[in-house]
């Protein structure tokens, strides 16, 4: 660019040192005269290439580009290198893009993308397979309009698209999709579509099988607790020097019969997907109740106390869902707290939620296991939970009530100085109700 400049610049004073020389020769009408016509040559010919330019730009193809001559030879000359750095990179973003399609085509899931209006841009043939899509029909269409789930619409609509949703295929018989929206860019989304039906048949077979097994076993352990009952009581049906392995076996099996009760219960609620049958508790008798079954399981090794609760207020929900998941929480800070700890139960509300905590003095749990407390048989201390008597159980058991209550388990927790946990529902499910109300509804 910076020759073109100096080019146009001595070529101006060649012209008018050429026109000094001619008006040195003859007079200065001549002179300028001369000049005049050099200037409209010069303009004539920038016109000429210039019209040239725009009619290759019109059809702008490396082989049809003109040649020039003076200066915008080297124009064109520019514009050509320009035009050739620019195909390479359209030719290697383009072959980019085609590895990206060919490799997104090969994915086992599908993906759509779509822009900031939820237009369908691109998606792979996976995707028109399981969500009934055409890229060649219906690129451009909201994708509200061609998968029309309710709770798909719920979803897109919500923009927190931190957890997939599961929805059963309109499409295939039996099949389940997982679907998940990852928002990237500037407003647009990538939609993952996954067929997991075979998970959920897999996980369907273990739930069935545990249900199963565990119903099949509860009736020959009871039997069996019953005989090592009903000799240990027998005044000389067991020796003194056999009768403390009675009792070991008596105190095992009543660990599986309660184990058992555990996967059972866990089992009901896996397999029960409707919501739970709802009345109204009133929240007063059953944290009252909560109280004495900790204290009677205490057995005085523990100073338990219970906030006041504010009379006629009610909790909706399952009556003996809701008793299973509190209880566990007091019996599980009964167990993990040494002799002469304390145990304080308390309701209260925050902000849109209502909360039963329960703050133990006992010997905490670092934070590294506080994510993973409510796995199935997760225990921070095995030798310690079996010492207790607890199934690893019961924190699985309160996250799956308190989901079916649209409500969630909150921990907080430091080893060595104590525990809270807190039962979280949503104010919604509270209702208050006067003296004369709480008598006519008992």
């Amino acid at each position: 660019m910076q020759d073109i400049r100096w080019k146009a610049l001595w070529l101006g004073l060649a012209t008018v040192f050429a026109c000094l020389i001619i008006w040195a020769a003859t007079d200065a009408i001549t002179a300028l005269l001369a000049f005049c016509a050099i200037v409209l040559l010069y303009l004539a010919s920038h016109l000429y290439w210039l019209h040239k330019l725009l009619q290759w730009f019109k059809k702008p193809e490396l082989n049809a580009m003109p040649v020039g001559s003076g200066i915008w030879e080297d124009v064109f000359s520019a514009i050509y290198y320009e035009k050739r750095r620019h195909s390479r990179s359209q030719a290697q973003i383009s072959s980019a893009l085609d590895r990206f399609r060919h490799a997104a085509s090969a994915l086992p899931d599908g993906v759509v993308l779509l822009n900031g209006n939820d237009q369908i841009e691109w998606c792979n043939p996976t995707a028109e397979r399981q969500l009934g899509l055409s890229i060649r029909q219906d690129t451009g269409h909201p994708i509200s309009y061609l998968v029309r789930p309710a709770d798909f619409i719920q979803y897109l609509q919500r923009q927190d698209y931190s957890e997939p949703i599961k929805l059963k295929s309109w499409r295939v018989s039996g099949a389940t999709l997982e679907i998940q929206l990852v928002p990237f860019g500037a407003n647009q989304k990538l939609l993952i579509s996954r067929d997991i039906s075979q998970m959920e048949k897999l996980e369907t077979m273990r739930r069935d099988f545990i249900a199963n097994v565990s119903h099949e076993l509860r009736t020959p352990l009871t039997v069996v607790g019953g005989f090592i009952e009903t000799l240990t009581d027998m005044e000389g049906a067991v020796p003194e020097s056999t009768r403390g392995y009675f009792g070991m076996m008596q105190e095992q099996t009543g660990r599986m019969r309660r184990l058992i009760e555990d996967l059972l219960t866990l089992s009901q609620l896996e397999n029960s997907p409707e919501a739970p049958q709802e009345t109204e508790n009133d929240l007063s008798t059953l944290l009252n109740m909560l109280l004495h079954e900790g204290i009677s399981l205490s057995q005085g090794e523990h100073d338990i106390t219970l906030e006041p609760v504010e009379p006629g207020l009610f909790i909706k929900g399952a009556a003996e869902e809701l008793h299973s998941a509190l209880g566990n929480l007091v019996s599980n800070a009964v167990r993990y707290t040494p002799e002469g700890g304390k145990i304080n139960l308390k309701l209260f509300l925050r902000g849109t939620e209502v909360l039963f905590s329960v703050r133990d003095t006992g010997i905490g749990i670092e934070q590294q296991h506080i994510d993973r407390l409510t796995e199935r048989f997760y225990r921070v201390d095995r030798s310690r939970s079996r010492e207790t008597g607890g199934t690893g159980l019961g924190l699985s058991i309160v996250k799956h009530i308190l989901t079916r209550h649209q409500g969630y388990l909150e921990i907080e927790s430091e080893a060595g100085k104590g525990s809270i946990f807190s039962a979280v529902l949503p104010q919604s499910r509270l209702v208050r109700k006067t003296p004369q109300q709480a008598g006519i509804n008992a």
